[in-house]
């Protein structure tokens, strides 16, 4: 199992010695980037919560979205992980939102998109987004390379600030 750790303490360093809060939306990663944020001790300083939007239902439910909000979007895209990242940080009052969806694997999602692929957005101060495609069928091991693309991604935003 790979470990997050060492850059989990240094985004809750980072986002503690500010002052600063974080929410995650993630969806392939399933859960990975807020586990390995609350994992750091102290991180109730910084972390408002985090959820796995891995369904309609889901992601109707926790964002509070309507249909019309997704129209013209594709989900598996920067422009969604960005909606869900924006939106999750709002519904919380954080500073920062972390939004992530893809396809882990074995298979490709139902978009046309392979396994390993996965749009990451953070917004905030700083506000980036990227794709990752990992070209790797393992679902696992694509849960993990997203969850730290993703808190790569939030660490140099931070830093960027």
């Amino acid at each position: 199992m790979p470990d997050l750790s060492a850059l989990a303490a240094t985004v809750g360093a980072l986002l503690k010695a500010r002052g600063q809060t974080i929410a995650v939306a993630e969806s392939a990663a399933g859960g990975l980037m807020s586990a390995a944020l609350v994992a750091v001790p102290g991180a109730s300083a910084y972390y408002l919560g985090g959820s796995v939007l891995y369904t309609q239902a889901c992601r109707r439910g926790i964002l509070r979205l309507s249909d019309e909000a997704y129209a013209g979007m594709r989900a598996s895209t920067e422009p969604y992980a960005l909606l869900h990242a924006r939106t999750f940080r709002d519904n919380l009052g954080a500073i920062w939102g972390l939004g992530e969806t893809g396809a882990s694997g074995p298979t490709g999602n139902r978009y046309g998109d392979d396994a390993g692929h996965a749009c990451i957005a953070v917004v905030g101060p700083v506000e980036r987004s990227l794709t990752v495609e990992t070209r790797v069928a393992d679902r696992e091991a694509n849960m993990w390379m997203f969850a730290r693309a993703g808190l790569e991604l939030l660490e140099a935003c931070l830093k960027a600030q």
